[in-house]
């Protein structure tokens, strides 16, 4: 894939993220618990799909996904171990509202996965921005 190609489906990528996140909050104010976790996985996903991009890979599992996001980003520490715990916490947390039947998704469950998630997007930005030599901004 052509570099200008690549930055393009990144930014795609980075945009629906953002959408996710957007639809999290939109969940949240009205209650849906299970649906906030939900999007806010996605828009974790979303943004670690643009970050293995990044390195001309891609993966058609979720586990694969999140494992070859572990092994690229946080072994090497080029970002938090925390963030291992946070995507995994939202992978649970959207299986549980996604497919149980009574799921318990707290209104802190769901806050805090939106925080986690917008800190993973926010600093996948800017290791992005920082590789691929455009502002911040730029993804937005």
């Amino acid at each position: 894939m052509m570099q200008n190609e690549a930055i393009e489906i990144i930014k795609k990528m980075l945009l629906k993220s953002r959408s996710k996140l957007k639809t999290a909050q939109i969940d949240y104010d009205n209650g849906r618990y299970d649906d906030s976790v939900s999007r806010s996985y996605y828009a974790v996903y979303h943004c670690i799909s643009a970050m293995l991009l990044s390195k001309d890979l891609h993966f058609s599992s979720h586990g694969e996904t999140i494992g070859a996001f572990n092994k690229e980003f946080v072994k090497t520490k080029l970002l938090p171990v925390s963030f291992t715990r946070t995507i995994k916490k939202l992978f649970n947390e959207r299986h549980r509202g996604d497919y149980d039947f009574e799921s318990n998704i707290s209104s802190d469950d769901a806050k805090i996965g939106m925080k986690g998630a917008e800190k993973i997007i926010v600093t996948c930005e800017k290791y992005l921005a920082k590789i691929h030599k455009v502002r911040t901004d730029y993804w937005i």
